[in-house]
């Protein structure tokens, strides 16, 4: 099953959470230090707060799906859509290991499908090609450098 992701950058995280805790009427899923995120069922969104060093607003848009499937499903739908692509193995960001899609929609919008293997206990020090052209083959901000790219 698919989720909405949302993740947004904020310089004032405890600001912030106490805002979305109140709009999701829900305390976080999951607190780490910079970081904050909702896993909500209604609406139904993998809803995240960064703070660090993500620029401040709406960083990125994704889909998180539930098995790798999903993830091949999308990434070929994407690819239907003649959308440049970036993939990544066994990324670790985000206080999780995941495999994922990153794409630009036609205005710029950066997406990221992405499928998770697993909670890890560190922030994660691979990057998210996001923070870089798609077409640029060095490493951006959330260590990976692009494997795949597709016209």
């Amino acid at each position: 099953m698919k989720r909405l992701h949302v993740s947004v950058g904020v310089t004032n995280l405890e600001h912030s959470v106490k805002f979305y805790t109140t709009l999701f009427d829900a305390e976080p899923t999951v607190r780490k230090p910079g970081y904050a995120k909702w896993m909500l069922e209604d609406p139904r969104v993998n809803f995240v707060l960064d703070s660090r060093g993500c620029k401040e607003g709406v960083d990125h848009l994704g889909i998180q799906v539930g098995h790798e499937a999903e993830l091949e499903g999308v990434t070929k739908q994407l690819a239907r859509a003649e959308a440049p692509l970036i993939e990544q193995s066994s990324a670790e960001c985000c206080y999780s290991k995941s495999d994922k899609t990153w794409s630009l929609d036609p205005v710029g919008v950066r997406w990221e499908v992405f499928h998770t293997h697993d909670d890890i206990a560190w922030y994660g020090a691979d990057t998210n090609p996001l923070h870089a052209p798609l077409n640029d083959t060095k490493d951006g901000c959330c260590g990976v450098t692009p494997s795949v790219e597709a016209e």
